[in-house]
């Protein structure tokens, strides 16, 4: 669930530093001095030519170490330490590491400022490092929500909260037994929302619907596990659902979606506004967000975002959130001759879904550029939609302005270790090139049977 509900972008509190790595168990590197870790292919010379790139440029070394890569076979990873005085000769050094020897380099105690990237997760566990940091509500409510002064709902909240807070990656979501109050707050919900989809909703929530109908328990009388929901979405885009207690921040969020991760709440909005809700309950993530993650343009849409913001510099985070406000959470598509929703924030509210096909709003062509710089409201319906010429279309767009993102290095997201893979290095680009070279292999020759 994304603070960009709040309009919170951007993320004050994130962890900065170096990218986090498997390379060492302990802290090696000295106060005043530079430390670095480079990788080599395990071949006569291999270390000579790299050491004279060092000689080359007057840096002495203080200290070296060496041991088997953790990430790569038939490669050696070489600790070292140089002087701070080194500091400008060691970027030459390390560019000429990239560049000449194929190395790949990560910089450990440099503090620079304008370079720095923030941390991001690398491997699907660790969304467990930041799923707890939730900016706002959670167990806790403000003043103005509905079920403040309800204490039986807080006490309710805490036990959903409770739940998220214990959860980790790999463990099965647990059950939640629903009230009957909280399931006539969802049937109300769902019945009229049900009406509008056939008119309303794009084509690809209209066909996904009666599948979580049939297979997740989507019911007017019963709220679904999100269990059984992430279950169903693995088999179909391989996203999958987490439960959250709150908001996280915009960062946080963005980075889930880069693993296929939704974080998800479990908590239904108070029984005495059914058709309001202050924040994103499970009303809004199971009706509005899970039916297009089921589909494979959408899914890869969401997931190009989140793979966009890993890295990213604070600016392009609060850019690339607005980017998700007006298509994940508000978009518009254009289907045939006319227009459908397909953001989760009309798709989950009654009112704002019939408003926004109306004449009252404006509608602009959906342009990453322009739609990442357009402001909102939080509090009414939006008076500006984006519209897309199709799933494909904005996937597109939003890779060519993840393009011009400032960091040192693309991503790409290996579904087969679920883990987000660094390309900042001529061996990663081959390892990249050789599987891209494997799949133009088996499409050419599924080509050629079809011709037979």
């Amino acid at each position: 669930m994304d603070a960009a509900f709040e309009k919170k972008n951007g993320d004050n509190g994130m962890q900065n530093g170096a990218m986090r790595q498997a390379y060492l168990e302990e802290q090696t590197h000295k106060p005043g001095a530079l430390s670095c870790i480079f990788s080599l292919k395990e071949e006569v010379g291999a270390l000579a030519k790299a050491l004279r790139l060092f000689e080359d440029k007057g840096i002495n070394l203080t200290h070296i170490e060496s041991r088997p890569s953790h990430m790569n076979r038939g490669e050696y990873e070489f600790f070292i330490n140089v002087d701070t005085s080194c500091s400008k000769a060691l970027d030459e050094v390390i560019a000429g590491l990239r560049l000449e020897i194929s190395g790949q380099v990560h910089e450990l105690s440099r503090n620079k400022q304008k370079d720095t990237v923030p941390w991001f997760p690398h491997e699907i566990q660790d969304l467990d490092r930041f799923a707890n940091q939730i900016l706002s509500y959670g167990s806790e409510l403000e003043a103005d929500h509905p079920g403040f002064t309800d204490q039986l709902y807080r006490a309710r909240r805490k036990e959903f909260a409770d739940i998220a807070y214990n959860y980790r990656h790999g463990q099965a979501i647990p059950h939640v037994e629903y009230t009957s109050e909280e399931k006539a707050t969802w049937g109300t919900v769902f019945r009229e929302l049900k009406t509008l989809y056939p008119t309303h909703a794009c084509r690809e929530h209209n066909r996904v619907f009666p599948l979580l109908e049939q297979y997740c328990g989507y019911r007017q009388d019963n709220i679904p596990q999100l269990e059984d929901i992430s279950r169903f979405l693995q088999s179909c885009t391989g996203f999958r659902l987490r439960p959250v207690a709150g908001l996280l921040s915009s960062r946080d969020f963005l980075a889930g979606l880069a693993f296929r991760v939704f974080h998800s709440t479990q908590y239904i909005r108070h029984a005495s506004q059914p058709m309001y809700t202050p924040e994103p309950d499970i009303c809004h993530e199971l009706l509005g967000h899970v039916p297009l993650f089921a589909d494979p343009n959408f899914a890869q849409f969401s997931q190009e975002i989140g793979l966009a913001s890993l890295g990213a510099p604070d600016d392009f985070i609060e850019k690339l959130a607005t980017v998700y406000w007006f298509t994940v959470e508000f978009g518009l598509c254009k289907q045939g001759s006319e227009i459908k929703a397909y953001g989760a924030g009309l798709l989950s509210s009654f009112g704002e879904l019939q408003y926004c096909l109306t004449e009252k709003p404006r509608v602009l062509p959906f342009d990453p550029e322009k739609t990442s710089l357009q402001k909102y409201p939080i509090t009414e319906f939006q008076p500006v939609y984006f519209v897309a010429e199709s799933f494909e279309d904005a996937k597109e767009k939003v890779r060519k302005f993840a393009a011009t993102i400032p960091r040192p290095f693309s991503v790409r997201y290996n579904a087969y270790t679920q883990s987000i893979e660094v390309l900042d290095s001529a061996q990663q680009l081959r390892n990249l090139a050789d599987s891209i070279a494997g799949d133009m292999g088996i499409l050419c020759n599924a080509l050629h049977k079809l011709e037979q």
